[in-house]
């Protein structure tokens, strides 16, 4: 299962991510998004969950996940991507 996480807090790095959602199963990948100019967190990532029930518990789990300014951590499952429509002009 693949789940979205928003509103990281700041300096979370992939390691730790990984160490939070271990809690609930096996992590198969965590992922902090980072700007690729400043190398800086952007804010939210991606967690990769063994099986779909492991994640399921994880994000039942980390609902009530608060950061130290007292805003909540987003956590729920990812959604495909859309497809990227290019419109090109001549």
């Amino acid at each position: 299962m693949n789940i979205y996480v928003g509103y990281l807090p700041d300096g979370m790095n992939d390691e730790q991510l990984n160490a939070k959602f271990s809690e609930f199963g096996q992590v198969t990948s965590a992922k902090v998004i980072k700007d690729r100019d400043t190398g800086l967190s952007k804010g939210f990532g991606f967690v990769e969950m063994s099986n779909n029930n492991e994640g399921q518990n994880a994000i039942d789990g980390l609902q009530n996940w608060v950061k130290a300014d007292g805003r909540k951590v987003a956590v729920n499952v990812a959604k495909e991507r859309e497809a990227r429509q290019t419109s090109y002009r001549y």
